[in-house]
């Protein structure tokens, strides 16, 4: 009875970490630049010495993140940037450590300094960004940052943003949504990747197949508290016999 149990119970518990998994995925639909976390199931097979599996337990693993590209969405704002195709921009985690993101809305503070839309610091080829005070700002596709003012002879390269485009494979994401090297190294600045400007990109998640999942999920959850109070009835049935 004890082997049914708690079959049942990693299945129940398994399912409710992969519903975590859809749930937060559902829940940054609408944020720009998410990527999605795929879930996957399988066996775990239980061994008791040499010989076969006495049974088998469910586990739940996050195997990886679906790095496709999300739809692009014009704004118009001069600070809001789309990567186009693969790429990441360097940003200052809240570590300290750099990390990378594909949410460009980026935006200036009172002090100047240049940040993103969820208030990480971004990093040029000198650390952090600061713009001059009473300065104008273009930032150029390849991230090249212009400061101009009233004459054309005002015109100054102020820096450019660390643009990478580092092997997906070793990338990891973080808790505080950012995307990290398995290793810890930085990854190399790269020259192919292009910003547009005036766009944003959206979250890559498919809310039909999130909701799907989430539904199959529950029914497969259910099935699994179905199977406990069974085994409850079964263990139940047995001490009455042995009681008669």
């Amino acid at each position: 009875m004890d082997k049914a149990l708690y079959i049942s119970m990693t299945g129940a518990k398994h399912n409710m970490m992969a519903q975590g998994v859809h749930a937060n995925n559902l829940a940054n639909a609408n944020t720009n630049g998410f990527r999605a976390d795929f879930a996957q199931a399988r066996s775990m097979p239980v061994y008791n010495g040499e010989g076969y599996p006495t049974r088998a337990y469910a586990l739940t693993e996050n195997p990886s993140t679906d790095f496709s590209q999300g739809p692009m969405i014009q704004t118009g704002n001069d600070l809001d940037f789309a990567i186009e195709g693969e790429g990441f921009i360097a940003v200052q985690g809240m570590d300290g450590q750099e990390a990378y993101t594909r949410s460009a809305s980026l935006q200036i503070t009172p002090q100047g300094q240049l940040l993103t839309g969820n208030g990480f610091p971004v990093l040029g080829d000198g650390g952090p960004v600061f713009i001059p005070p009473n300065s104008k700002v273009d930032i150029g596709a390849d991230g090249t940052i212009t400061t101009t003012g009233d004459t054309p002879l005002d015109q100054a390269q102020l820096d450019r943003l660390r643009l990478v485009k580092p092997d997906m494979a070793q990338m990891v994401k973080s808790e505080d949504g950012l995307f990290r090297q398995k290793n810890g190294a930085q990854a190399p600045v790269d020259g192919s990747v292009r910003l547009q400007s005036g766009f944003v990109e959206g979250s890559n998640v498919n809310t039909i197949t999130e909701f799907t999942e989430v539904l199959s999920l529950s029914r497969q959850y259910e099935l699994s508290i179905k199977m406990m109070k069974t085994v409850e009835g079964n263990s139940e049935a047995s001490a009455r016999l042995l009681q008669s």
